[in-house]
This record gives structure tokens, sequence and C-alpha cells, in this order.
């Protein structure tokens, strides 16, 4: 919100100076704060932040309050200032000047929103009020009660006009008070009683201007804080999603361009050789035509969830897991034409999320196209147990099986991020992921606990960096 008088709401507007608003560029950005060392209570006001709103409140509730003081001091005092001056002249004075204290102070704190913009922008107000307090002090002599009203003066002025206006105004405050004392300095009590109010008043300026700079600097601390804090997590959103599509595109496109790249290899050898068989160029380039059909095909499925994820406010319905395994399987065994069975086990499994059955799938055929790829396995076996506190799903196959731990722990740095994206689904999911050699082949266990509905799949076990760091 920028600091513009015409963009504060009406409640917030006056405490803004307008010579503070000609200062203020007119953006939203926090201005590097002054490296210049000041020292002392009066040091140079503090710049109004960017958001005002709390700020202001703040500072409009201790002015109304410093307000609603000086209205309570008059109105107790006067007794006792009427009480302890002589009849006649003296008492109507005290009793006028006191009435018309009160008047102005309750007009003031009742119609705040209409007085303050005034009084902000015309300083000379505030003399005027000064000038109420000698005439004040100057009837009903210094020790009177009513004395101790003016010490608002100061106060008020330091919250509004910062450390110039309180000097200044706190400054002829001294100066009246310079004034009463000579014209009460033979009355008892007279010396000690305008000592004692001016040290109030010279506090009371120093108050104000250190609590107005105190929230100005505290807003623009606030902001800065909310700033750095949205531009973390913006951050970290960005490199979560950079991981998740890595994930996506190992997952699906990068496999197909790869299938892609070794029949287009294969064909242009079957077209170099002396006499090619029509038939064989014919199949190999069915297969090329058909992997680029599918590339296409997935990068459209990885398009439509990408729009899926921007519209927040629809909810998929829940999706059938074992239907999307067997189909799974099926379209493994069609493409590899290696045999792949799936076998159930327990009762159906629970309604999932979409995001959690898309990555148990995911799993499943990174570990398949793993048997297919790097096994050199006859056959692979998909196992679905369901029980009352788990899901569990088991791929085996009877390949050569993993390769040495070393070279395993270094899969991500030689460019092999499948391992690295199973296992971050599974962190995702809350879920336990084991990978075993058999005897021989690999068997890879992944345990999903459903003692709770596994509905939050984007919170991540690991931090945004440490995820990032794999895509």
């Amino acid at each position: 919100m920028r600091i513009r008088g015409r963009n504060l709401p009406p409640s917030t507007r006056w405490i803004v100076p307008a010579a503070a608003r000609r200062r203020r560029p007119p953006t939203d950005r926090i201005q590097a704060p002054s490296t210049a060392p000041v020292t002392g209570y009066l040091q140079d006001d503090a710049a109004p932040p960017a958001t005002l709103r709390l700020q202001l409140n703040a500072l409009q509730a201790l002015s109304r309050q410093t307000i609603a003081v000086r209205l309570t001091m008059l109105a107790i005092g006067t007794p006792f200032a009427m009480a302890n001056t002589s009849d006649g002249a003296p008492t109507r004075a005290v009793l006028i000047v006191a009435a018309l204290g009160i008047t102005i102070s309750y007009a003031t704190l009742r119609d705040w929103d209409r007085f303050a913009p005034r009084l902000l922008a015309h300083p000379s107000l505030m003399a005027l009020d000064l000038l109420l307090g000698a005439v004040l002090l100057l009837t009903a002599s210094p020790v009177s009660p009513l004395a101790y009203a003016t010490v608002c003066t100061p106060l008020l002025s330091g919250l509004l006009y910062g450390w110039r206006g309180a000097g200044l105004f706190t400054g002829l405050q001294l100066a009246v008070l310079l004034t009463v004392h000579r014209a009460w300095e033979h009355s008892p009590g007279a010396g000690a009683g305008t000592l004692l109010i001016a040290g109030f008043c010279v506090a009371a300026g120093i108050i104000g201007v250190t609590l107005r700079n105190l929230m100005f600097r505290f807003g623009t601390a606030t902001q800065a804080l909310a700033e750095a804090t949205s531009r973390l997590a913006v951050a970290e959103a960005v490199e979560s999603e950079r991981a998740r599509l890595a994930r996506e595109l190992h997952d699906s496109v990068a496999k197909t361009l790869h299938g892609l790249a070794l029949a287009a290899d294969a064909l242009s050898t079957s077209a170099d050789r002396p006499a090619p068989d029509p038939a064989v160029l014919r199949r190999q380039a069915t297969l090329v035509a058909a992997a680029a059909r599918r590339a296409a095909a997935e990068s459209r499925d990885l398009l439509t969830d990408l729009r899926r994820h921007t519209d927040l406010t629809e909810t998929a319905p829940p999706a059938d897991l074992r239907t999307q395994l067997t189909a799974r399987t099926r379209t493994f065994t069609t493409r590899t034409t290696l045999p792949a069975h799936l076998t159930h086990t327990g009762p159906e499994p629970p309604p999932l999320p979409p995001e959690t059955t898309h990555h148990l799938l995911a799993i499943v055929t990174e570990a398949l196209e793993n048997t297919h790829r790097h096994a050199h396995a006859t056959r692979a076996d998909v196992t679905l147990t369901v029980t009352a506190t788990a899901l569990r799903l088991t791929i085996e196959d009877d390949g050569v099986g993993l390769p040495p731990a070393p070279a395993l722990a270094e899969a991500s740095d030689s460019g092999h991020f499948g391992l690295v994206g199973m296992r971050e689904r599974a962190e995702q999911l809350g879920a336990h992921l084991h990978i075993t050699p058999g005897t021989p082949g690999t068997k890879v266990t992944l345990t999903l606990p459903l003692h709770e509905p596994p509905t939050d799949t984007h919170r991540p076990s690991r931090t945004p960096h440490q995820e990032s760091a794999h895509a």
C-alpha cells in the first residue's frame, strides 16, 4: 500500500505529513535506512513504512489517549483549582478557561477523524492549544492540578510532528512557564511547581518522539520481514515444483524419447544394409511413429496435469488403484513383450486421492521400466496387498539384480534419476520404500500406512533445497 494520502483510508490518512509524502517515492518498496550514526533520543524522524495501517492505528490510539488524559485532568483538577483560588474574578477566570479546555478536548476526542487532519496540516492550531495552556497556568498558578494538563501539548506534538515539532512546542512551553514563574514567583511553591512542570514537558516531548519513531521503525522491520518471508516461500515453491517437473519428465517423456532414439537408430542401421528388408523397415518405422505419438500423448498428459494443479478450486475424484495397476501392467507387457503379472491379496484398496494414486503408479512404472531396461529379466511380478493398516506394493523380477552400493549411491550424479525419483515420491506419500536384491533379481517394496487418510501428498519430508538438488 502506498503512503500517499489519497491512497490511505480516511481514518489513517491524517498521520502522514505532506512533506513526508513528497519525500517518499511512489513505490511500494522499502528504502534502505540511512547508515549515518545518530545518537540520542532526539534522532531523525523514522520514515513512515510502506505498510501504514497498523502503525497509524497505534499512533491514532496514542493521540486520542493523550487527549483523553488531558480531558480527565481538566475535569478532576477544576474543582481543586477553584477551591484554592480567591473569590471573584480569579475564580470566574479559572472556571471559564477550564470549561473551554474541557469543551475543546471533548470535541477533539469525539470527532478525532475530523480534527486530526487539520491539526496535522496546520501546526498553528497546536499553538492555540499552547496558548490555552498558558492562560490556564496564568489563572490557576503553576501549583494548581490544572497546570499538569499542559504536559499533554508536548506529548501530542511529538506524536504528530516528530522531534522538530516536539522541540519547537516544548521550547515555547518552557518560555510560557518562565513567564508564568515571573507572574507567580511570590506564591508559595511556585518555583518548585514550575520546575516540575517544565521537567514533565521535556520528558513528554521526548516520549512522544520516541514512540513515534519506534512505531515507524517497527513497521519498516515488519514489512521487510514479510517481504523476505514471501520471497523465501516463493523460492521454495519454485524449487519444489522444479523437482516435481523433473520427476514427471523423467518418468514419462524422457523414457519414451529414449525408446524413440533406440528405434530410430535401429531403423537407420537396417536402412544402411546392402539389401534392406522392406518388412523390417516398415516394422521399425511403425515403432518410431508409435513412440513419437506416445511421447506427444505423454506431453499432453503432463500439460493437463500442470493445469489441473493450477486450478485449486476443483477436487478430483478418488482413483481406482487396482484398475489402473492392471492397465499399467498390461500396457507394459504389450510394449516390451516382458510378462508382467498383477496379484491382489486382501480386501479392495480404499479410495485414494489422485495424487497418491499417481505417485504409486509412477513408482510401479519406474520399477517395471528398470526391470526391462537394466535387469535383463524374463518376468516381473507385481503384488498388491491391502490390510487394515497398510497398503503394500511389491515389484519383483528374476534379473541380474542391483549394481554395487557405491554405483547405486552415485546414480543421480551419473544422470540416472529413476531411483532418486522413486524415493522422493515415497517420501512425499509418507511411505517406506525398500529395494533389496533377490536370488536372483531385485525386489522393490513400497509400504503406505493407512491408519490416517493419505490426503497430504504435497508435504515433503525433506527441505525443498534438498529436493531440488536432485532435479
